[in-house]
């Protein structure tokens, strides 16, 4: 399975911007598709998910972003998006997608396969 983010960029503080994850190879239907991002001098941390299509398609998030980040799936293409509003200077980072085999939810056992990162830096 490999992952591509794409959509990241400079944006004002209230902002938006939409990321897209492409995930390609088999069986993507038995995979969870996760968002993370790594702040400067900071750990990686979880963003928001979204289980497997044959597991429901339930979309999970952090505390810091509910309300302003959404995340969908698009089996048709395959890919998944992270559509962030309201964007603040602390959601600064590198967003990477990554995905989890199974059909248990998201986050359960660690994510097995990581695409490349893309930056998004937001502007005070």
């Amino acid at each position: 399975v490999q992952l591509q983010a794409s959509g990241g960029g400079l944006v004002q503080a209230g902002g938006s911007l939409r990321l897209s994850c492409a995930v390609s190879g088999p069986n993507p239907d038995y995979y969870a598709v996760g968002w993370f991002r790594q702040a400067p001098g900071k750990e990686r941390e979880r963003v928001s998910c979204v289980s497997a299509s044959l597991g429901g398609n339930t979309a999970y998030y952090v505390d810091s972003v509910k309300g302003r980040f959404a995340i969908s799936r698009d089996n048709a293409k395959t890919t998944v998006d992270l559509q962030m509003n309201n964007l603040k200077p602390e959601d600064t980072a590198v967003y990477y997608c990554a995905a989890e085999y199974g059909l248990g939810g998201c986050w359960t056992y660690g994510m097995d396969y990581w695409g490349k990162g893309t930056l998004v830096t937001v502007s005070s």
